[in-house]
């Protein structure tokens, strides 16, 4: 089987939608960087893939959360973008929020990114991070902690549907005792 067909092969069955050079690399195990680059330029020149931005490929029907989780990595959705989808907070906005190693604002096909640096204990830490289809998501009690560490005044409409124990649990991860007690001022 050609390079050609492999890559374009690997791409096409994959449930991936948004792809980067070193993860077609690891996952077709091409030993050619020059030849699967000229490769993923005649995919994009013939309609299979779309160039989002440098070493950034993905299908046409693409996710966007996915397009969050590969610009940088190590990463995962959290802040706004997850407190919004479960109702802690009401403000809308179309940005996809995550936390990061470092603090970025991103326009990508007309769409917002934005990433807030965290210290990597927090970052690398993965509890309360569900990884599922290629994209990191924080749960709603970690995306407030997170929230309440790298926001210290922000606003919380409605707390309270979140599980306190849970975010108990979290807490330790922050080694913070100044943001432990907004957490227990917020949550009363």
């Amino acid at each position: 089987m050609s390079l050609q067909d492999s890559t374009q092969g690997y791409i096409l069955s994959s449930p991936r939608t948004v792809f980067t050079l070193p993860s077609i690399i690891v996952d077709t195990r091409e030993k050619d960087m020059s030849k699967l680059t000229k490769r993923l330029h005649y995919y994009k020149k013939k309609g299979v893939l779309r160039s989002l931005r440098k070493g950034l490929y993905a299908k046409w029907d693409y996710n966007e959360q996915e397009v969050a989780c590969s610009l940088y990595t190590p990463c995962y959705l959290s802040l706004e973008y997850v407190l919004q989808r479960a109702g802690v907070i009401f403000q809308y906005d179309e940005c996809l929020t995550c936390v990061s190693y470092l603090s970025r604002e991103i326009l990508v096909d007309n769409k917002n990114y934005s990433y807030r640096k965290a210290k990597s204990a927090i970052l690398l830490n993965r509890k309360g991070i569900i990884n599922q289809d290629n994209i990191n998501i924080a749960s709603p009690e970690r995306a407030f902690l997170d929230t309440v560490y790298l926001y210290p005044h922000f606003y919380f409409d409605y707390p309270d549907i979140l599980n306190k124990e849970k975010i108990m649990e979290l807490l330790p991860i922050y080694e913070n005792k100044e943001m432990e007690k907004r957490v227990i001022r917020i949550l009363e």
